[in-house]
């Protein structure tokens, strides 16, 4: 089980590499690893659990910051209909997204980041992932507003990107023209 010690922090090398794609059909081994890294934001969200083991609560992880450098994310998020959306990935892709840009009002945060980061993350509103389940079989989500965001801050983690590398330096906390303000 990972708890909230085996993920790395920012400045970790690992952190600012892009992972390696990972062979199908998946290894027992791989097949581990995502399922613990899907436990763990599930156990995360779990008030009762979190407390027990010490957990911060996310909503997504990927591989690299457990120091596994290998395309894998999971990520277990509600949107604001209350539609779940729970999912562990091997080698995911976004292969379309909106023009339109969305971003968090309450800004981005991180399990690798212990430190606030004020400023707005632009983002895709819409996008189609493509990747593998935990057995290999291909899947293809269409995603919106809070989970399409979820899912390329995951991505972005899998090209050694951090969420913060999108923010406007010099005026952080400027609404971002023309793109869709999501509050979480």
């Amino acid at each position: 089980m990972i708890t909230t010690n085996d993920i790395i922090r920012e400045g970790h090398p690992s952190l600012r590499k892009a992972a390696e794609e990972v062979a199908m059909p998946p290894s027992i081994e791989d097949k581990e690893t995502l399922n613990s890294l899907l436990e763990y934001v599930k156990n995360s969200q779990d008030p009762e659990t979190a407390a027990e083991y010490g957990l911060r609560s996310g909503i997504g992880l990927a591989a690299p910051q457990i120091n596994v450098l290998k395309r894998m994310i999971a990520v277990h998020v509600t949107d604001t209909k209350g539609e779940l959306y729970s999912y562990a990935l091997f080698n995911p892709k976004i292969i379309s997204h909106s023009v339109e840009k969305a971003y968090l009002t309450s800004g981005e945060g991180c399990l690798s980041v212990d430190r606030p980061v004020p400023g707005y993350v632009p983002r895709y509103a819409r996008v189609t992932i493509k990747g593998m389940d935990i057995d290999g079989n291909p899947v293809k989500i269409r995603l919106k507003d809070l989970p399409a965001i979820v899912f390329q801050h995951e991505i972005d983690h899998l090209n050694g990107i951090m969420f913060y590398d999108h923010i406007d330096q010099d005026k952080p906390l400027q609404p971002i023209a023309e793109a869709k303000p999501i509050e979480r």
